[in-house]
């Protein structure tokens, strides 16, 4: 029994569970909810009618495109189902011994009755509340909203973005990435979180052990390039932009195409791994024709250090991820040989990342440094002793790594910083 589940049980305290939007991630965050049984209630939010009634809402929270059936996913494939005792009125079901009720009234967080039902931490997973910067009462909404409604803490299943230029990040919002940096959270300072995204939870435990092994010093550059599945932002098929856009690929169909998009991983990475501020780093992304399952490659430039052998090597980089997954008792990085595929990954429960060792490659070849143009030294005053010309041997090393985007890897993540958050609030 966890913790958590052991401290709930032993206050007497029923953890009721808010989620406020209802697309993938806020659906198969339900999904992995009912699974741990952590929470006593958990009411969604849609903001909107949806169907003709509460059972086509039950239809779509129980069959998914991409894992299946809800019954399957907790029980296995002789499971009968497990959603029952629909009351249109309330708009209550139970699933597995679950109480779920589902609000479709209010779009703005303001306005939710998180309060009335008790729910005093709240998944933001809309993809419209990400400044923890905007007042609860803006116009447009805010994702200080929910805590004016009654919830304590919020999740949001995005990385923060400030919309207004030069407005610091507020004192009790944090980034945060599970086994990574969670243990910068105070309970009593911090009401509102991010869990970054699927990408930067990913490359952060692709990066961090090789921070832990050869230090930031020792890393010279990086970049990054996520081969991703595609998301809800985009289309199924070619439409015409609204006034304003620039980035017209957005709007040509997933279903037909690769599209090159970009990426904030490298910048929300420096949030949850502060030592990354001081690394040279690239991160680009692009969206290929598949529902779920992406990939990370990752390229690093190593300083060799001839004092420290061995070299580094492809043997070194998998050995270092091998120690790590022993290291990492969550289970959160995953190391293989097996030549995985994208589909492989999908449903995958449970790590951040699956490293790839069999495509894990090394280069090593020399940096020819010029010290009299860098420092623009007069040729006069080098002697025997100071070369002017220097060879620094330098390794690249490329790192594939792969995360199921939704349900296995992030939503699984975000869970876990979801449950460590509300042991600290119903304790």
């Amino acid at each position: 029994m966890s913790e958590g589940r052991k401290a709930k049980m032993i206050s007497g305290s029923r953890p009721v569970l808010g989620i406020n939007g209802f697309g993938r991630i806020g659906k198969l965050t339900l999904w992995n909810h009912i699974g741990r049984k952590y929470f006593s209630e958990i009411v969604v939010n849609l903001g909107r009618k949806a169907g003709t009634s509460l059972k086509d809402i039950a239809l779509y929270i129980e069959k998914d495109s991409t894992y299946g059936l809800l019954h399957s996913y907790l029980h296995g494939y002789k499971a009968q189902r497990v959603i029952e005792n629909l009351n249109e009125e309330k708009g209550s079901m139970t699933i597995d011994g679950i109480p779920v009720t589902v609000l479709r009234e209010a779009r703005n967080p303001l306005h939710i009755a998180w309060k009335d039902h008790g729910a005093k931490v709240v998944v933001e997973a809309t993809g419209r509340f990400k400044d923890p910067a905007t007042l609860p009462d803006a116009k447009e909404g805010s994702v200080r909203g929910h805590l004016e409604a009654g919830a304590q803490k919020v999740v949001v299943s995005a990385p923060f973005k400030i919309k207004e230029r030069g407005i610091k990040m507020p004192e009790d919002a944090i980034t945060a990435v599970i086994g990574i940096n969670d243990d910068k959270y105070d309970k009593t300072k911090h009401r509102i979180l991010s869990a970054a995204s699927c990408t930067t939870t990913c490359l952060a435990y692709i990066i961090k052990p090789l921070l832990d092994y050869f230090g930031p010093r020792r890393i010279l550059s990086a970049s990054m390039a996520t081969v991703h599945a595609a998301t809800g932002t985009q289309e199924v098929l070619d439409r015409l932009p609204k006034s304003g856009v620039t980035d017209l690929r957005k709007n040509r169909s997933i279903m037909n195409n690769i599209i090159l998009t970009t990426t904030g991983a490298a910048k929300t990475l420096a949030l949850v791994i502060p030592e990354m501020q001081s690394i040279g780093f690239i991160a680009e992304s692009v969206r290929v024709p598949i529902s779920s399952g992406s990939l990370i490659i990752l390229v690093v430039s190593l300083s060799e250090d001839p004092g420290k052998p061995p070299a580094i090597s492809r043997r070194l980089i998998n050995g270092i991820y091998r120690d790590a997954e022993l290291k990492e008792k969550r289970g959160y990085i995953k190391y293989t040989e097996e030549q995985n595929v994208s589909a492989d990954i999908v449903g995958h429960y449970g790590p951040a990342t699956i490293i790839e060792g069999s495509e894990t490659h090394t280069r090593t070849a020399n940096m020819t440094l010029d010290i009299a143009k860098l420092f623009k030294v007069p040729a006069e005053e080098f002697t025997g002793k100071i070369p002017g010309i220097l060879d620094i041997p330098v390794t690249q090393a490329v790192i594939y790594g792969w995360y199921d985007n939704e349900l296995g890897s992030y939503t699984n993540m975000l869970g876990d910083l979801t449950t460590k958050v509300a042991s600290t609030v119903y304790e």
